[in-house]
C-alpha cells in the first residue's frame, strides 16, 4: 500500500490523539463508509450523491485516506455535470478504493486493540 493512499502520518497523529477511543475511532469510519458506499450506489440524484459525497469526503480526509477522499471530493463537485455512467464509474472507483484501504484500517484497528 503505498502513500498516495494513505497518510500513515496522519493516521499517527490520531491514534496518539484519540489513545482509547482510537479502535473506535476506526470501527466508526469503516462502519460509517460502508454505509455512504450504499448510499452511493442507491441514489441517482446529483444533490444526494454530492452530498454523501461530501461527508465521506470529510471522513475519508480526516482519517488520512488521501486518495479516497479525491475522489469524493471529485464526484461532489461533479454529480450534477456527470452522465449516469459516468456516475457509476467514479462510485465504483470510491468503492474499489475503500476495497484496498479498508485493510489498512483493520489492520490499526487490530493493533490497537492489542496494545
Amino acid at each position: 500500500m503505498t502513500d498516495q493512499h494513505v497518510d500513515r502520518e496522519a493516521l499517527s497523529v490520531l491514534r496518539e490523539v484519540m489513545e482509547d477511543g482510537y479502535p473506535e475511532l476506526l470501527d466508526t469510519f469503516l462502519t460509517d463508509s460502508e454505509s455512504r458506499l450504499v448510499e452511493l450506489r442507491k441514489t441517482a440524484d446529483a444533490k444526494v450523491l454530492s452530498e454523501v459525497a461530501h461527508s465521506f469526503k470529510g471522513s475519508a480526509s480526516n482519517m488520512g485516506a488521501v486518495r479516497l477522499a479525491e475522489l469524493c471530493q471529485t464526484l461532489e463537485s461533479e454529480a450534477k455535470d456527470k452522465s449516469p455512467s459516468e456516475i457509476a464509474m467514479l462510485v465504483t472507483d470510491i468503492s474499489n478504493e475503500f476495497a484496498d484501504v479498508r485493510p489498512v484500517y483493520e489492520d490499526e484497528r487490530q493493533h490497537a486493540l492489542a496494545h
